[in-house]
């Protein structure tokens, strides 16, 4: 694969800014820059941060399809722009406190890492970048429903 600006720029968003490439739990560093991302988008209002949110989540299905075929491997763990944009879905209409960004981001991790019914089976099958994303994506939609119900009952 070439090394040309549009790829270099591809591979550097998703792999987050390179720190996906960390020795130690490049997905849970990839989530805590969703926590970050979703800090300034807590003042954006709804709509906001629903464009910015399907911006993000079409770049990231882009940018994991160039890092995944320069990395040479089916979702390599390099790939955290997944982990971002699924944190983000976890965190929409969540108003932005400590208590909601923790609880929220461990059930996130809890999601991404379990892959319950039916998120592994689409993990499994589908490849590229809509494949390495979608998994977090329904991983953020688990978890903010999760959270939705959590907070009805408590």
């Amino acid at each position: 694969m070439t090394h040309n600006l549009p790829s270099k720029i591809a591979i550097f968003l998703a792999t987050g800014m390179y720190i996906g490439y960390s020795p130690v739990a490049p997905g849970t560093l990839g989530s805590l820059l969703g926590v970050i991302i979703c800090f300034f988008l807590s003042t954006a209002g709804p709509l906001i941060y629903g464009i910015v949110l399907f911006a993000g989540l079409t770049v990231a299905i882009w940018t994991a399809s160039v890092a995944e075929e320069h990395l040479g491997k089916k979702d390599p763990g390099q790939i955290v722009c997944d982990e971002i944009v699924g944190y983000m879905i976890a965190m929409f209409l969540v108003p932005f406190t400590l208590f909601n960004v923790i609880i929220v981001f461990l059930l996130f991790r809890f999601f991404d890492i379990l892959k319950p019914f039916p998120i592994r089976a689409i993990d499994e099958k589908m490849d590229k970048g809509f494949g390495i994303v979608f998994d977090d994506v329904l991983a953020g939609i688990y978890s903010n429903i999760t959270f939705s119900f959590i907070m009805r009952m408590i």
